[in-house]
């Protein structure tokens, strides 16, 4: 059988890939490491939408074989450790953007991580967004946005989170699509991450500088 859960995930060969999973599982491998060559997988399904060669029953299609990958690969990464004792995030994919694919890996990789998530979908305004920081008093915030349109929707919230007066308690990372220094740049934001291992990371730091 192959090995290569990443190629898999981005043929969509659904049986090939849990079929992976589940003999690395056996085999005693790192769940984070399976769960970070499934994001690879989701990158590259990304890419293939953006230039025409899949279309939304792909991107649909590869999201069921992530979450059935992810009930798989959880149990080995939460025996033993349900507190969320992680801290709080808000995650949200911006305002004119409906994907969800990229968002829902790092939901999911902060949830097992042991952060308390509050994941509030897609297209949510820049308002609801502030609600729900004065809401929860949540010290981090994830904006995900795949279309370059985003980039856009994300300046408008972190500037409305600033205009609420609440910037300077919020660390905001950004991240999907082609996020580059430059982006973060001008949309205002502390920093990004390039995948839901790095959002992790860069939480977690967030957290320890509080």
């Amino acid at each position: 059988m192959a090995k290569d859960l990443t190629k898999a995930l981005a043929d969509l060969k659904e049986d090939e890939a849990l079929a992976i999973v589940k003999e690395k599982l056996d085999a005693g491998a790192d769940p984070m490491g399976i769960l970070n060559d499934a994001s690879k997988g989701m990158e590259t399904v990304g890419t293939r939408f953006s230039k025409g060669e899949y279309f939304i029953p792909d991107l649909v299609y590869s999201g069921e074989i992530l979450k059935s990958i992810n009930e798989l690969v959880k149990p080995k990464l939460t025996a033993g450790s349900d507190k969320k004792t992680g801290g709080k995030v808000i995650i949200a994919t911006v305002a004119g953007d409906i994907h969800d694919i990229g968002k829902d890996i790092v939901v999911f990789m902060l949830d097992v991580s042991g952060f308390e998530v509050y994941d509030m979908g897609v297209d949510v305004p820049a308002q609801k967004i502030v609600d729900k920081i004065k809401e929860t008093n949540s010290p981090v915030v994830g904006l995900s946005g795949f279309l370059t349109l985003a980039y856009d929707s994300m300046k408008q919230t972190i500037d409305a989170v600033a205009k609420a007066g609440l910037r300077e308690k919020t660390k905001i990372m950004i991240g999907g699509g082609q996020i580059t220094p430059e982006i973060v740049k001008y949309t205002g934001a502390d920093t990004f991450g390039k995948d839901a291992v790095e959002a992790v990371a860069i939480a977690r730091k967030f957290m320890s500088a509080k």
